[in-house]
């Protein structure tokens, strides 16, 4: 019987010399590198423009959300922080004047309308009469909104124009709020 061929490994000297040092390839030049960093601005292509649009609509829906929740890295900055968040559960508890302004002023339009100057002239004492009740409600909210940040934070901790972020709040309809109450009526924050 014939002998297999026996199967031994030979190397060489040059396969059991260390490998190369280096990266194993040329340097790029810097023209080189910035033409690879070269993109487009602007998505070129309908499909990238359509995956662009789709990822922006995306990313401002949930921006949107984000906002509406209260979620604080959505904020815009005057809305951001824990005293902002006080105000904005304090002012949702509580029933404002200055909530029905939008329907006394709807009203009050309604009977500018009509013909007769003692409606017209009653109309206008409702108007400012509803004025200055809603002015000394924004005023007493944020006098009380003061006290509690004050005992809260004390005097150094406070943000500025508090009284004022609470009297804006106060003067808007609960469903437009922005971001979103998120207590019910009556539900004020504890200190």
């Amino acid at each position: 019987m014939a002998k297999a061929p026996d199967k031994t490994i030979t190397t060489t000297v040059d396969e059991t010399e260390s490998p190369t040092t280096g990266k194993g390839r040329p340097t790029p030049t810097r023209r080189e590198r910035e033409a690879a960093n070269q993109r487009p601005l602007v998505a070129t292509g309908k499909e990238a423009q359509k995956a662009q649009r789709a990822r922006l609509a995306e990313q401002r829906e949930r921006q949107r959300v984000g906002l509406a929740n209260g979620e604080e890295k959505f904020l815009p900055e005057r809305d951001k922080g824990v005293q902002r968040k006080f105000i904005r559960d304090y002012v949702d508890a509580r029933y404002s004047v200055g909530e029905a302004m939008i329907p006394v002023m709807v009203l009050v339009i309604v009977m500018s309308i009509v013909q007769n100057v003692a409606v017209q002239t009653t109309t206008l004492f409702v108007l400012w009469g509803f004025f200055i009740l809603a002015v000394a409600d924004c005023l007493l909210a944020g006098q009380r909104v003061s006290s509690q940040l004050r005992a809260k934070f004390g005097d150094d901790g406070l943000q500025k124009g508090n009284r004022w972020y609470t009297a804006m709040r106060a003067m808007q309809m609960k469903p437009m709020r922005l971001p979103k109450p998120q207590v019910k009526r009556r539900e004020f924050p504890t200190l």
